[in-house]
């Protein structure tokens, strides 16, 4: 991946350039995708995995976005963004039968959310699990009850994000104030930022036809379908455990679970680790049978 990517200028339009240019890399269709991976898997070919990093520019931009209330120049953090991207593609394996927006999403935000973490004093912003995760969810939240005014916050809205985020009122207040950054999307630009206009005018418009949208909603129900039937192989108690740990939008705690199934917190962690195994191979081996399938297809179609 030695060539290089397009890069975000400083001064004045820099944004609006980049996000223009990066519009002009193609989208791939999934066998496309499927034949550049597996050319860089086995041939380490830099060319294809290039293309595979530029056709994807697009969802770290529309990612990064999503982090613009933190206070950071928005071009770092979409280069950070870059970084993961460039790690997903290394270490993709299309016979496992998702497509590489699936995998490179996950390593996208964890590089962004690692350079917040970096950029943001841990003593301002606090060490616990808990703090780090109201840092990362309150604009979320408060999006999610209506409290996107500016300024403090109502007192049921505080209330209410405590409760559900699990941190003290206190502790809201405070990261709030902190995070004061939030703004509607029709706000302008700050000075800093070397550009000019609304928020809104820089989201990233991917302009997919409708056809590309079927392919997603079928690669989406596919991908639903695959982790359903795997989910069959789990008993009700790992199930339980599984669906509360891994799936839900806020998943429970240790503490909770071993309270709930009366067993220790190290026995509800092995049980989760061993549930998500469980689950990871049957998906694997219906991947396997799918794509073997469509290879069956495929030859008798010639």
């Amino acid at each position: 991946m030695a060539q290089t990517l397009p890069s975000i200028a400083t001064g004045e339009g820099g944004l609006s350039r980049y996000l223009e240019e990066i519009r002009r890399f193609p989208m791939l269709q999934p066998q496309e995708e499927y034949m550049l991976a597996k050319r860089y898997l086995e041939h380490d070919d830099t060319a294809a995995a290039h293309k595979m990093v530029t056709s994807h520019l697009r969802l770290v931009a529309k990612i990064a976005m999503g982090y613009r209330g933190y206070g950071l120049p928005i071009g770092e953090v979409i280069s950070e963004g870059n970084v993961g991207l460039m790690q997903a593609v290394k270490k993709f394996e299309p016979e496992r039968g998702f497509r590489l927006a699936t995998y490179a999403m996950w390593w996208i935000k964890a590089s962004i959310q690692e350079y917040i973490l970096r950029s943001w004093s841990l003593v301002k912003m606090g060490t616990t699990a808990n703090q780090k995760r109201l840092f990362f969810n309150l604009r979320k939240v408060k999006g999610k009850i209506q409290a996107l005014d500016e300024g403090d916050l109502k007192p049921e809205h505080i209330t209410e994000i405590a409760t559900r985020l699990n941190v003290s009122e206190e502790e809201v207040v405070s990261m709030n104030r902190r995070l004061s950054g939030d703004a509607s999307l029709n706000a302008p630009i700050r000075a800093t930022e070397g550009e000019s206009g609304e928020w809104q005018d820089w989201l990233v418009d991917d302009h997919e036809s409708q056809e590309e949208m079927l392919v997603q909603q079928d690669e989406l129900e596919s991908r639903r379908s695959l982790l359903s039937d795997a989910m069959g192989v789990l008993n009700e108690r790992e199930r339980r455990i599984f669906e509360a740990r891994r799936l839900a939008e806020d998943p429970m705690t240790l503490e909770e679970l071993s309270g709930e199934f009366d067993i220790s917190r190290e026995r509800v962690r092995q049980i989760e680790v061993r549930a998500f195994e469980k689950v990871q191979d049957a998906v694997k081996a219906a991947a396997r049978r799918q794509a073997q399938s469509l290879r069956t297809i495929d030859a008798d179609a010639r």
